[in-house]
């Protein structure tokens, strides 16, 4: 059986209207090319990424908006403490009906363990359960910032490697990490084993703030899972040519 692959959008806006005007528009030109049949949760409703920006102004309602319209939601909160406070901050963000949520694999073994405990325990009545992540390294850091910033004397790869085994370990459903690193992760990890890699650029496109990049072809190629790819398509003079663009790379 193939193994599914999706296109999240990062919908790193300041507000509720600022975000549900995009998808609007979005949906509203996909619907044009999209049979009645097919418009749908991955079709005409794209699986969203919602980070901290838009959560902390808006908070659970901007979830409830969004389940509500039928979107998938990638709740991108990198949760990072000790393991009781993760525990009970994941059992509340599993009552929202998320489809994804992550923390950061530094925080530990212990501290993984108990995410995934305590959102289990918040998602209890939901039939499907919400995908656990861990974040390996941000595709922002590179190696100069791994070793001379963080202190840390091993390469980026064999960082990332072990930070996947740590949140396999831990029960995890898979990893953020760079597309570089995606294929690796599933030769130790397993092929079933999750891989979501942001740091997703046209091949023609800046890469801004991020310094580990792929288009979404080459991401493919490299065995990543799902891509999460924000301004690429919410800054694109056409979003819905950009999201329609990396799908047909990606998919």
């Amino acid at each position: 059986m193939a193994k599914q692959r999706d296109v999240i959008i990062a919908c790193d806006f300041k507000s509720a209207d600022e975000t549900i005007k995009f998808l609007d528009r979005l949906s509203r030109v996909r619907s044009e090319v999209i049979s009645c049949d097919d418009v749908g949760i991955g079709a005409g409703r794209p699986f969203v990424k919602i980070g901290m920006e838009l959560f902390y102004a808006e908070g659970p309602a901007m979830i409830k908006q969004l389940k509500s319209r039928g979107h998938k939601i990638f709740l991108d909160l990198k949760l990072h403490d000790i393991p009781n406070t993760v525990k009970k901050s994941m059992q509340v963000l599993g009552e929202y009906g998320v489809d994804m949520v992550n923390v950061h694999a530094a925080g530990g073994i212990d501290m993984m363990r108990a995410a995934k405990e305590g959102l289990m325990l918040g998602a209890a009545r939901f039939a499907e359960k919400p995908k656990l992540i861990a974040v390996t390294q941000l595709t922002s850091t590179d190696e100069n910032a791994l070793h001379n910033e963080l202190l840390i004397d091993k390469p980026m790869s064999e960082v990332v490697k072990q930070y996947a085994l740590n949140a396999k370990e831990a029960g995890l459903d898979g990893v953020v990490c760079s597309a570089y690193e995606a294929a690796e992760i599933h030769k130790v990890c397993g092929e079933d084993f999750l891989t979501i890699t942001p740091g997703i650029r046209f091949a023609e496109s800046a890469s801004d703030d991020q310094k580990r990049v792929m288009s979404p072809a080459q991401a493919k190629d490299a065995g990543s899972d799902y891509i999460v790819v924000g301004r690429p398509i919410t800054a694109a003079d056409r979003p819905s040519d950009a999201y329609e663009r990396c799908r047909e790379e990606f998919l």
